[in-house]
């Protein structure tokens, strides 16, 4: 039995099926991460980056949660509101 989540991640990995699902939604939470590591980076709420972009938190909250995709024109301005620069690269597999 695992003991804890790391472990039985890891134990679920070795299955192929959920291995291809697990990789599929890397792209997803890897923007996620890079939106929440960039808001905490410079010190700012959700609230905060609510009233600078004009988007309302509890959109920046969904994103942040995984409930929501954004569009181009939303990560743009969640970047500008947080004094930084969208960029968006294609890297080999």
């Amino acid at each position: 039995m695992a003991t804890n989540f790391n472990d039985y991640l890891n134990e679920q990995l070795k299955d192929e099926c959920f291995r291809t699902e697990y990789d599929a939604l890397e792209p997803e939470y890897a923007l996620i991460r890079a939106i929440i590591d960039a808001r905490k980076s410079k010190g700012i709420t959700q609230k905060t980056l609510s009233e600078k972009t004009g988007i309302a938190q509890g959109d920046i909250s969904k994103l942040e949660n995984g409930n929501s995709n954004p569009s181009l024109r939303t990560l743009c301005r969640l970047a500008a509101g947080m004094d930084m620069k969208l960029k968006i690269e294609f890297v080999p597999k």
